[in-house]
């Protein structure tokens, strides 16, 4: 097996497609009222599913946290300090919520975190060298 993706259960398909497609920048082709999205995000599969069609798929009932939420993370990887102060700064102008501003953390990663519409934690961070080197070390 192999991790192919993720997903994130959502409420207001509408304002989650333009919080990840206006705010973030993630390419979205499909309309507001979408059931599910699909789409390849630098080799990784994200998806929104709309949790009433999720819930009626599944013939199940599922709970879900209100308000920011601390159970997942979307780790976003820019490669220098730099991009993440701007990232965060053009994330925050474009109206996601703050949650921690960028900072210098011990284990040489600059990192921030911002919340989607409905709480999700995204992190923005960066060792400060290019994913690929990141990746070989």
């Amino acid at each position: 097996m192999r991790l192919d993706g993720f997903g994130i259960m959502v409420n207001d398909m509408g304002a989650m497609i333009r919080f990840y497609r206006d705010v973030l920048g993630f390419e979205i082709k499909e309309a507001e009222d979408a059931s599910n999205v699909y789409l390849i995000k630098d080799g990784t599969l994200f998806m929104l599913y709309r949790r009433s069609d999720f819930e009626k798929m599944t013939n199940h009932k599922y709970e879900y946290v209100k308000g920011l939420n601390g159970h997942t993370e979307l780790a976003l990887y820019v490669d220098s300090f730099e991009e993440v102060d701007k990232a965060y700064s053009d994330a925050i102008g474009r109206g996601a919520a703050s949650v921690l501003a960028p900072e210098d953390e011990p284990w040489g990663q600059r990192t921030c975190y911002i919340a989607d519409p409905e709480g999700n934690l995204i992190e923005i961070g960066s060792f400060n060298k290019s994913f690929e080197e990141l990746k070989n070390a």
